[in-house]
């Protein structure tokens, strides 16, 4: 009879998750993950067929559960609108500019350094992209209605281009954390909309 995990998965998972967030994939041995969560390595690939790269699919799933909504924030909400738009971009500029945030988003981490070879990382990925584009689109078509930007603004086209340019603003945030670089950056994506 085999014996009783005496570890609770959830809280496994999400030490994996925090130490492939600040360490990235492939930096991240099985040994740091042993280390993270205090599980032996046999445990682990017991309670995660497939090791190392189940325990990183699901911390990308987790992630997408837990820590995305919180940085979305307001700009999920179906009345959202230029405010929270604005507000969510000016959250990343806050993020970047922390020790913590320049560790930047598992999902944009991901993309730059898995997502070309690991189908379904890039599946992950690609959802993130498509929920973030539209909760811009939303937000876009809301401000549209109300006459906070220019009636010619298409919300998806737009949309599109904001999350582009929240993903490149990760990056530079990561190697260059100057506010007034990241503001410009902000500032002069918004300026196209009004």
């Amino acid at each position: 009879m085999p014996r009783p995990r005496e570890f609770e998965p959830d809280a496994v998972l999400h030490q994996a998750m925090l130490r492939f967030w600040w360490q990235g994939y492939r930096a991240t041995s099985i040994e740091d993950l042993v280390k993270a969560t205090g599980v032996k390595p046999g445990s682990l690939y017991s309670a995660f067929p497939g090791g190392k790269r189940t325990l990183f699919l699901r911390s990308l799933e987790r992630y997408s559960k837990l820590v995305v909504p919180q940085k979305l924030g307001e700009l999920a909400a179906p009345g959202a609108s230029l405010a929270e738009l604005r507000g969510y971009f000016d959250g990343l500029v806050s993020d970047l500019l922390s020790p913590e945030g320049r560790q930047g988003c598992l999902l944009v981490n991901t993309a730059i350094e898995n997502a070309a070879e690991d189908d379904e990382a890039a599946a992950v990925v690609r959802g993130h992209l498509a929920r973030l584009e539209q909760c811009m689109a939303t937000a876009l078509r809301n401000a549209r209605d109300a006459g906070e930007v220019r009636a010619s603004v298409e919300p998806g086209g737009s949309a599109k281009l904001l999350v582009a340019t929240c993903q490149g603003l990760m990056v530079v945030g990561k190697a260059n954390p100057d506010e007034a670089v990241l503001r410009a950056v902000v500032d002069n994506a918004f300026a196209v909309l009004l």
